[in-house]
């Protein structure tokens, strides 16, 4: 029985919202729908989407869930998201074969194709077409598709048919070998070898047909038509021999794409199947799937985590480096994240689940490592481009070996005809169209197993031909939580009133130094006041009515604008920035109250960091901030690198288009939130500390899952060691293919040959690219 549960997503026209909190509602009681994977209400836009498994829940049942409390619902449009294992489907040819087959289809909205998992994904209009309506196109093929979660036992029993049939033709060929050098039977031989060429091509001579009634000219076509031609010409040995050796290198290319399948697939087996979960009192061990939000579970001494969540109770050292690469392990307490997949060390930890099993950080990596396998690299594009004239020039250059010399010059057909055969064997560009996928594969592989998210093979490519990096200050290369460290009081104000007022507006703040100013004033146990009127002034500052009373706080930019700043007043604050302190103003409408000095402390992986960057070549290193220029200016002093202070957002995406322009790939550094637009102004956006982060990984064209820097480096010498590695293998399987098509016009190259120098250049460009897998970060980027 199939157990796969396609994915179909949903949009739900709703009114009767009157504010945010009517979506907010909407949203948490339908995520708790069971089979439902997640809900986006668009209060603007009156839209709920919903992304959940058919046949756990329906369309009925949201809209039904959605009515109950009190909202209307209009007609839903419907899509569904389905993915299919498809047997067999070995290269691009296959894969070009199946799109075009699903194209004609009405209803089909777009397909993606991964063939180092064998799997196509379509979404399709529910209404048009269903999935057994796609199976049978797939079907229509030659190939076989199944739900994606059952596909690899099924592919397990074909593998081993495979090799029988490959074993019993090599013993075919050998039984004829005897008969004709040893009992001098020609005619048993014969046989023999057509035997081997019925068991052993019995599943390449059914895909050529397929291709053939598909007006499609693969390799298995080709394999056949040389097979033929091969026996009709009295080759009985050659013939078999190429059946034998095609079938043998496809096992054997079989055997090394299942080695790079199995490494993605190990990122699966980080999280444990089950969980230690306290209910009623008593601990007891379910599936992770059944967990509900909220729960709380049990993490012995040694145990992997099984879901993201919050400790409650429990002290212990955890190793994140499945997630985040991070080699030290990271002590644990209450109120901290941890990560499903990561290990517990020797303390017990009583957590409370914050995400599902099925949108925990490990698994949304694993979903997003697998959505970047299926996305095309630009030299990708290429290599298609060039592999979709070669072959059809080849095939024509064969057509020209066969009848010209023949018809034109009198030589002997047969001879003519059978290096025609080897130029046809050698007209499938496998090796080359291959060469690009498994090598982007493996370097997104390697990266996330070590803490590096990239979002597909154009970013990959991309990171290595960086120029100049922008860095943004606060969380990035500074540690992000700046601390009071002192209060300087002017006009008579007491310290703790300057205090009392600033963590009275922050508290209604969501900026990072307004946070540690309320911490800072609870610690001191200054009372809460009422707040009124609350505004905030977008990269100054902030106003609001404290006990009746108008008060700003801010940057030492808004107090300028609004006058307050004496000169004296302004050299002492920019003596306090010389120190990379930075100052926060805080007072009424006619004069300033007193000042906040806070200090936030560089990174101690920042400094490291910055000079492997400047030893793998990155000539620009610029240091973006809204601080203060004295603060900025110290910072980037110490550190080595350019800065621009005191921007506004929109000032960070003028400065990211000015770089642009000047030193061409530049990327951008930050916490993927704040720095989003000029994340979308640069050439890549890379976000760091991403770990439990939901919109860093969206946003971020490349995660960095820890909070240093010191993965951006193996990030970009990983990039262009795949480049590398891409290239070689472009090369390889241009000049194997160039070495044999200059040796088969002569007559020197033959049929088995053939087949030995593709299939073996397929296999070669394979293991290269595959040997990304086990880069570390010291053979990426070695030490000078």
């Amino acid at each position: 029985m199939n157990n796969h549960h396609p994915t179909a997503e949903i949009e739900v026209n709703v009114s009767g919202m009157d504010c945010p909190s009517c979506a907010e509602k909407i949203e948490k009681v339908v995520s708790r729908m069971e089979g439902v994977e997640s809900a986006a209400v668009n209060f603007t836009g009156g839209k709920l989407t919903v992304r959940f498994a058919e046949g756990k829940t329906n369309v009925d049942e949201i809209e039904r869930q959605v009515q109950k409390l009190g909202y209307e619902t209009g007609k839903a449009k419907r899509e569904i998201v389905d993915k299919f294992f498809v047997e067999g489907m070995d290269c691009p040819d296959e894969s070009s074969l199946i799109e075009k087959k699903l194209r004609e289809l009405a209803g089909v909205k777009s397909i993606k194709f991964n063939l180092l998992s064998r799997e196509v994904t379509v979404a399709y209009d529910a209404r048009a077409l269903s999935q057994d309506r796609l199976m049978k196109a797939i079907a229509e093929t030659g190939m076989k598709a199944v739900s994606a979660g059952k596909g690899a036992d099924e592919e397990k029993t074909r593998g081993h048919g495979q090799l029988f049939f490959t074993i019993a033709a090599a013993l075919f060929i050998a039984v004829g070998l005897g008969f004709s050098s040893l009992a001098g039977r020609p005619d048993a031989a014969i046989a023999f070898y057509v035997l081997a060429m019925a068991v052993g091509g019995w599943h390449i001579f059914r895909k050529g047909a397929f291709s053939a009634r598909n007006l499609s000219l693969d390799m298995n076509f080709l394999m056949t038509i040389a097979v033929i031609g091969a026996a009709a010409i009295g080759e009985w040995l050659e013939g078999a021999s190429v059946v034998f050796l095609f079938s043998l290198a496809q096992l054997l290319e079989t055997h090394t794409m299942d080695r790079a399948r199995n490494a993605i697939q190990s990122l699966m087996k980080l999280a444990p199947d089950n969980a230690l979960v306290r209910r009623d009192g008593k601990d007891t061990v379910i599936p992770v799937s059944e967990v509900e939000l909220g729960e709380v579970f049990i993490v012995r001494p040694g145990d992997k985590i099984p879901l993201d969540g919050k400790v409650l109770a429990g002290l212990s050292a955890v190793n994140q480096a499945p997630i985040t690469g991070e080699s030290a392990p990271v002590a644990k307490k209450r109120d901290d994240d941890v990560f499903a997949g990561t290990i517990n060390g020797d303390g017990s930890l009583e957590v409370r689940a914050t995400h599902r099993a099925n949108d925990t950080t490990l698994a949304r990596i694993i979903d997003m490592v697998e959505e970047a396998q299926a996305q095309r690299a630009p030299m990708q594009n290429l290599v298609d481009k060039f592999a979709k004239y070669y072959t059809p020039t080849v095939i024509a250059l064969a057509a020209l070996v066969v009848f010209v010399p023949p018809l034109f010059f009198a030589e002997p057909f047969a001879r003519w005809l059978y290096r025609g055969l080897v130029l046809l064997v050698i007209s499938c560009p496998c090796a080359l169209v291959i060469s690009t996928p498994v090598s982007i594969v493996s370097g997104l592989a390697s990266a996330a197993r070590h803490g590096v998210l990239i979002k597909g093979g154009i970013y990959l490519e991309k990171a290595g031909t960086l120029n100049a990096i922008a860095f943004d200050k606060t969380g990035t290369l500074t540690i992000g939580h700046p601390c009071v460290k002192h209060i300087i009081p002017l006009n008579d104000t007491p310290p703790g009133e300057v205090l009392g007022i600033a963590a009275a507006i922050e508290s209604r703040s969501e900026h990072h130094l307004g946070r540690s100013i309320v911490e800072e004033a609870c610690r001191l146990g200054i009372p809460a006041r009422q707040v009124k009127s609350f505004q905030s002034i977008p990269g100054k500052g902030a106003y609001a009515v404290v006990d009746g009373t108008p008060y700003y706080v801010g940057s030492h930019r808004l107090f300028e604008e609004m006058k307050f700043c004496t000169p004296e007043l302004d050299e002492q604050m920019e003596e306090i920035e010389k120190q990379t302190e930075t100052v926060v103003l805080v007072g009424n409408e006619a004069t300033p109250l007193g000042i906040i000095v806070m200090v936030d402390a560089v990174r101690r992986t920042s400094q490291p960091a910055l000079e492997r960057l400047r030893d793998i070549g990155i000539r620009k290193m610029v240091m973006l901030t809204g601080d203060h220029r004295g603060t900025a200016a110290a910072i980037a002093h110490n550190l080595g690198i350019d800065f621009r202070a005191e921007l506004l957002p929109q000032d960070k995406v003028d400065t990211m288009h000015e770089l642009v322009k000047e030193h061409g790939n530049v990327a951008m550094v930050g916490d993927g939130v704040n720095d989003a637009p000029a994340m979308a102004a640069s050439t890549i956006g890379i976000a760091m500390g991403s770990a439990g982060t939901d919109t860093a990984l969206e946003t971020a064209d490349i995660a960095l899952m820890a909070d240093d820097l010191s993965k951006l480096p193996f990030a970009i010498c990983l990039s262009r060691k795949t480049l590398a590695v891409i290239r070689q293998n472009i090369a390889l399987s241009i000049l194997i293919k160039l070495a044999f098509l200059i040796l088969a016009i002569p007559g020197l190259a033959t049929l088995w040959m053939a087949v030995f120098a593709d299939m073996g250049a397929s296999l070669l460009v394979i293991f290269n690219g595959m040997r990304l897998f086990s880069v570390k970060e010291s053979m990426a980027c070695p030490e000078k």
